[in-house]
């Protein structure tokens, strides 16, 4: 395991990348619907995880088939199941619940990791997740004006659908963190795998919705739908996704999942740009997870040194 960074780096740009990807998507989503708009995006970034494969030469691993299985199944759950599961709570609870929801999956994922591969955390790296986590909840539960009260099937249905993204969160985590540590495939093939492995799942999905309910595209006659759709999946799917692999192989599963979910944190400077007043208690929140984060780059570095030393 590389201890110089390179993982926990990579989560952050993940995570900012998601960030930008989100405010996209959050744009387009009123001309795509989620399912359609989720197999789109998955296109688009096969499609330049292929080039890049091409451009750089990377050989396919046909050497480590159970890595490869294990990525697929990765992505099938992670991707195919577990964002089908997490747009459908966002349209139950909103995205700012979910998110608070979503904010379990780093200590579910630590402690799957401390059960299934035996990755220790020492004490600074679970003081930096907690204080990570409370920051980035301290966020996205602040009340906005407008939010409207929630039917109690609607809450039902929307915290399940967020908990099953929750956890098959975790799971596609722990599943791609064996797959990465247990053979030869690099983050790049990594990220095409698991993405290939979603949309054969999804394709079939939306195919039949399609003929049982007759959709129409009517969002492909504009063509700045097709940009935009295209930028989000460019910065958060392709890169985005290929920089969660290689957060993933690189620092433990525990930390790669904490710094991934960071994402809303970085929504904030984003909505200061577009012009949104942001509160404070939004920027305290911010403060408090950087915090968390240097936890987990400083403490764990130092502890991984005397470790080594």
């Amino acid at each position: 395991m590389v201890a110089d960074g390179t993982g926990e780096l990579a989560a952050l740009l993940a995570a900012a990348l998601w960030a930008v990807a989100s405010v996209v998507y959050g744009i387009v989503g009123q001309r795509i619907p989620p399912l359609q708009l989720n197999v789109i995006k998955g296109i688009v970034a096969i499609a330049c995880l292929i080039l890049t494969i091409i451009f750089t030469r990377e050989a396919f691993p046909i050497s480590a088939p159970i890595p490869i299985l294990l990525l697929c199944l990765s992505g099938v759950i992670g991707i195919g199941w577990g964002d089908t599961a997490f747009l459908a709570a966002i349209n139950h609870l909103g995205a700012r619940r979910v998110l608070l929801i979503g904010t379990l999956s780093p200590p579910v994922t630590a402690i799957a990791a401390n059960l299934v591969l035996r990755e220790q955390l020492h004490l600074s790296a679970w003081c930096g997740i907690l204080l990570t986590i409370l920051g980035v909840a301290w966020v996205i539960t602040e009340r906005v004006p407008g939010d409207g009260e929630l039917s109690p099937t609607h809450l039902r249905i929307g915290i399940g659908f967020a908990l099953l993204a929750t956890i098959t969160n975790a799971m596609g985590t722990i599943i791609s963190r064996a797959a990465l540590t247990s053979g030869s495939v690099n983050p790049l093939w990594a990220a095409l795998l698991r993405l290939s492995a979603a949309e054969v799942i999804l394709l079939p999905w939306v195919w039949l919705q399609r003929k049982n309910q007759e959709l129409s595209y009517p969002y492909w006659q504009s063509r700045r739908v097709i940009f935009a759709t295209c930028f989000a999946a460019f910065c958060g799917t392709y890169l985005g996704i290929w920089l969660q692999q290689i957060a993933i192989k690189f620092t433990v599963a525990g930390i790669a999942s904490t710094l991934l979910q960071t994402s809303p944190l970085f929504v904030i400077p984003i909505a200061i740009l577009m012009g949104e007043k942001v509160s404070w208690r939004a920027i305290a929140g911010v403060i408090i997870a950087i915090g968390g984060i240097a936890l987990l780059f400083y403490l764990q570095g130092i502890v991984n040194q005397a470790v080594g030393a």
